[in-house]
């Protein structure tokens, strides 16, 4: 639990922060972290266009979850799955969906609707 304190200390104090309409991304990056491989924790924030400090952030908070093991892990992935599987965050990622489709789309027709 005392990860999920750290990351949301973090970004309250704004030293984390990331687009909220990122969310999908966001919590896909946390999943990661459980896993204990920097490589592909370092691909999956180039992805997402992480800036240096929001790497070096990540980073020791995968060393966070290395240094306090499974349980400290599990308890992390039972808190970050309550928020991804939320209605409010599934929601706002088929909105998003929904309005990045409906922007290509315009795209393709300009004079359409």
């Amino acid at each position: 639990m005392k990860g999920t304190l750290l990351v949301l200390a973090l970004l309250v104090t704004g030293e984390l922060g990331f687009k909220t309409e990122a969310c999908p991304a966001f919590y896909g990056i946390f999943s990661l972290l459980a896993l204990g491989n920097k490589q592909l924790l370092d691909i999956s924030l180039d992805l997402v266009n992480a800036t240096k400090p929001e790497k070096a952030g990540f980073e020791k908070l995968q060393a966070c979850y290395n240094e306090r093991g499974v349980k400290a892990k599990l308890l992390d992935l039972k808190a970050l799955s309550s928020i991804t599987l939320s209605k409010e965050c599934i929601s706002s990622a088929l909105n998003m969906v929904k309005n990045d489709v409906k922007q290509r789309l315009s795209k393709l027709n300009p004079l359409g609707r």
